[in-house]
């Protein structure tokens, strides 16, 4: 037993999880954490999956009350989202270790690249015009909603897919998306994000833990850690900036993926 260790995969999985419930991106915490615990890349990502779902369900309870009339809403993106966690996870197991290795700093950087772009969105415009997008059985129901509604269901299909694979950053990517349809508050898009975010990995993270591609132990410490961050972290999120948070973010991303990049060059 390695208490440091342990203490260490609690403490990156819970600030992965008050991350994730502010801003998003905390597997660019707890990811690179497991992996400096001494996993392999592939079980690394999968119990990484495993440990951050509770705490996306957690995050998504307490912020059950601002998803409002978006309910619908939530429930038709969770078939796109369940199918899409299956094909990337089934994905990832027929991943070879030594590629998955290879392509961890690219998807490092990419996820952080996604951050990156949306803050420096934010910069140019502060306030995006809202569009409010209507069910399409409703009387009122345009050509556009629907299209509107078609394009963010593919969209959550393809973030099913990539956070069944590796989901770093999926809650930014999620947060984008739901942008296009407007009229939601950034907590009412958090409540969407958290929950769907919980499926994909919670669907991910059954299909790994059958394949036998999970570190118990890690599984158990990070998942303790991940409860207790997204919990803290949806109770403060109204008084921390996010913006805050998602630069600290994007700064540990940039670095992290140039580590793993040279560590790569390295080795070869």
């Amino acid at each position: 037993m390695n208490l440091a260790r342990d203490a260490f995969l609690v403490t990156s999985a819970a600030a992965a999880g008050a991350i994730n419930s502010v801003a998003g991106g905390g597997t660019l915490l707890s990811f690179p954490a497991a992996l400096a615990a001494g996993l392999p890349p592939l079980m690394a990502n999968a119990t990484n999956a495993v440990a951050l779902t509770p705490g996306s369900l957690a995050a998504a309870w307490s912020y059950r009350h601002f998803l409002g009339d978006k309910r619908a809403l939530a429930a038709l993106l969770a078939l796109p989202a369940t199918v899409g966690a299956v094909l990337g996870a089934i994905i990832l197991r027929h991943t070879s270790p030594g590629v998955f290795a290879a392509i961890v700093p690219w998807l490092l950087l990419a996820a952080t690249l996604v951050m990156l772009l949306q803050e420096l969105g934010r910069l140019r415009a502060r306030t995006p015009a809202a569009v409010d997008l209507n069910p399409p059985n409703a009387p009122n129901a345009t050509s556009e909603s629907r299209a509107r509604l078609a394009l963010v269901i593919f969209f959550q299909f393809l973030v099913g897919i990539y956070g069944g694979y590796f989901g770093a950053a999926m809650g930014i990517v999620m947060l984008a998306y739901l942008s296009l349809i407007g009229g939601m508050q950034i907590h009412q898009m958090n409540a969407i994000k958290n929950a769907l975010a919980g499926l994909v990995n919670g669907v991910a993270s059954v299909y790994f833990v059958a394949r036998g591609m999970v570190d118990g132990r890690a599984a158990a410490l990070m998942t303790v850690g991940a409860i207790l961050g997204g919990v803290a972290g949806a109770r403060v999120a109204r008084r921390i900036p996010p913006r805050v948070v998602r630069w600290m973010v994007i700064v540990i991303g940039l670095g992290l993926a140039a580590v793993f990049a040279l560590r790569g060059f390295g080795k070869t």
